[in-house]
């Protein structure tokens, strides 16, 4: 995730095993959200304590600062859609396409409220009125326009309100909701609101109206790419047309022949900011737009492959990278840190890992394993909405080592790059919510700050992207511009006394290096002598001529706003060839679909900053 705008998150009765009780000495401000819940309650006829439960099953109440999840869902009912403003929230990454005008579930919640799309997705009180007026409306149509009288007779609402395509996904959705709903819940949200649902232990759902919802049986269970050793199963996303007169609007993948015609370079890691079953039922729904190849379950590491390895999942943003990428979800949010990233997490995803890059022949490296915080834009306006999970609380160098490529701990002498690694356990780091969220728990971090100069009270380096005003960078989490996550590498460009400077973003970068890096020696590019700055670039697309005698329409090779300026080195993760694989249309029926155009340009794949980026080769020397 997807990566969006939240905080700590701690639920203190079903979280997974690991979970901490919630932030020492906590003091919850006055719960507006309880009172929002009531309210909407009161006014859609939904039971509350029904909506409650429904809504923490999805969200944990959680309103993420109406950023969307992995999934594409905004505040604390998760209602799916993208609404006009919502830059970065399509996970195709591909401006050759326009996002299709699909009926979404925020859309028809937002308008059941008579409010517009963006108010129900960023404003907590309208997002739960929505929310809950369509469970009501769901429930309606169900009961031949009346709802029913006790909570026991809405289960078939709440289980259309999963989003899940087959029996066994709304089924087990419902079940949930309404296991929670018997056993009760409280939480204290990331912005301090403190929630509770009283139990309701005589509570009994009615299943018997399941069946008018007319879903698809579950598909038969078939052998997921998995090795041996993991708890493993395969469950389809959706691939299906949204509009019969519309072939250029489905979800929720796209088909292809990987790696015979596009090669698989990287793994994308990232987390949900949504609940494990939601996220299933999401990439279920074909209006939604997003998948992953896998997904993996926070408690006790269960895989769930969705999209077949050789397709290209809807995942990073960035059409390039989700052509060359296998993405893998875990459950989590990325403000909560250890909350969710469970050992048992990490050594299944880290056993898939090492499966896939066996498989594929994709190095075991920071620049090939990265997160979705890694991933750069794709156009200039693009990136400052790009996610940023799983965010600085994944332990890179634990997840490493388990991939049998820990990263280095000895310095070479005199090398003429850095490997940031801190002690994990030991660095922990000033972060803060992003939007109006109060401070992150004090948590071990998996990144360094970067300074304008060598002292601490420098201001943090700004990104032009994240403030292009130029005010100096911040502790926000979501403020990528300033951190230096561990494992990756840059160019020395200096030292003073426990400073270190290094290149990063296209400006000298200070950290305080208390056994922060480990110096290393790297291939590097820099300007070629007498050049001119080297323009940077979001995708490594084939030159224009490339295209000809094809039907493939030409995609433009648009630099973004950084520059490598004169005299700057960046460390180099790889050398690629450009290429891009169009597919526009759900059957392959417009002209050039399913083809794969090389060009003759080749591009760096280099450590840039906090995002990865590429260069051409042409631009720039070895240096």
């Amino acid at each position: 995730m997807v990566a969006i705008a939240a905080a700590t998150l701690v639920p203190l009765n079903s979280a997974p095993a690991g979970a901490a009780a919630g932030p020492a000495g906590a003091e919850p401000v006055a719960s507006q959200e309880q009172a929002a819940f009531a309210s909407a309650a009161r006014e859609s006829g939904v039971p509350e304590p029904l909506l409650l439960s429904l809504s923490y099953n999805l969200t944990r109440w959680e309103a993420h600062q109406g950023q969307p999840s992995t999934a594409g869902g905004f505040g604390p009912m998760h209602l799916v859609g993208v609404p006009g403003s919502g830059a970065g929230t399509d996970a195709r990454g591909d401006t050759s396409r326009r996002t299709p005008s699909a009926s979404t579930r925020l859309r028809r919640g937002a308008a059941l409220i008579g409010v517009p799309d963006r108010t129900a997705a960023t404003d907590r009180t309208a997002n739960i009125r929505a929310g809950a007026a369509l469970l009501a409306a769901f429930a309606r149509e169900l009961g031949r326009g009346r709802l029913p009288s006790a909570a026991a007779g809405w289960y078939p609402a709440v289980a259309r309100y999963g989003g899940s395509a087959d029996t066994l996904g709304a089924r087990q959705f419902a079940d949930d909701v309404y296991a929670t709903l018997r056993s009760g819940a409280r939480a204290i949200t990331t912005d301090g609101q403190a929630l509770a649902l009283p139990a309701q232990p005589a509570v009994t759902p009615d299943r018997s109206g399941l069946a008018a919802l007319h879903l698809t049986p579950a598909a038969p269970v078939s052998a997921a790419e998995c090795p041996a050793a993991l708890d493993c199963r395969y469950i389809p996303a959706a691939y299906a047309q949204n509009d019969p007169n519309d072939k250029t609007n489905y979800g929720n993948y796209d088909i292809a022949d990987r790696p015979t015609d596009v090669k698989i370079r990287y793994i994308v890691i990232h987390d949900t900011e949504v609940l494990y079953d939601p996220t299933i039922a999401e990439f279920q729904d074909s209006h939604s737009f997003v998948s992953a190849h896998y997904v993996i379950r926070s408690s006790d590491g269960l895989v769930t492959q969705m999209v077949r390895t050789k397709d290209v999942a809807f995942q990073a943003g960035n059409w390039y990278v989700n052509m060359h990428s296998i993405g893998i979800e875990h459950e989590g949010f990325a403000a909560q840190g250890a909350t969710w990233y469970t050992e048992a997490l990490y050594r299944s995803s880290a056993t898939l890992v090492r499966y896939l890059a066996k498989r594929f022949n994709i190095p075991l490296d920071r620049g090939h394993i990265i997160g979705h915080d890694n991933v750069p834009g794709i156009t200039p306006p693009l990136v400052a909405g790009m996610h940023w999970d799983p965010g600085p609380f994944w332990d890179w160098a634990h997840y490493m080592a388990l991939l049998g490529r820990p990263l280095p701990t000895r310095s070479l002498p005199h090398g003429n790059a850095v490997v940031i690694n801190p002690a994990f356990a030991t660095n922990r780091q000033p972060v803060t919510g992003c939007g109006s969220d109060p401070p992150s728990p004090s948590e071990p971090a998996s990144f360094v700050p970067l300074h304008t100069a060598p002292s601490e009270d420098a201001p943090l380096l700004s990104d032009v992207a994240l403030h292009p005003d130029g005010a100096p960078g911040t502790t926000q989490m979501c403020d990528t511009g300033d951190k230096a996550a561990s494992g990756q590498r840059f160019a020395l460009a200096g030292r003073q006394g426990d400073w270190t400077a290094i290149w990063y973003g296209g400006q000298q970068a200070w950290l305080h290096d208390v056994r922060a890096t480990v110096s290393t020696y790297a291939l590097t590019v820099t300007v070629k002598t007498g050049g001119s700055p080297a323009p940077i670039y979001g995708r490594a697309y084939p030159e224009a001529a490339a295209y000809a005698g094809s039907p493939v329409p030409v995609q433009s090779v648009v630099p973004l706003q950084y520059t490598i300026g004169v005299g700057q080195h960046y460390v180099v993760a790889g050398l690629v060839r450009s290429d891009y694989y169009h597919s526009s249309t759900i059957d392959a029926s417009s002209p050039g679909d399913h083809t794969v155009v090389t060009g003759k340009d080749l591009y760096y794949l280099i450590y840039f900053g906090h995002r990865m980026a590429f260069v051409k080769t042409t631009d720039v020397a070895l240096g």
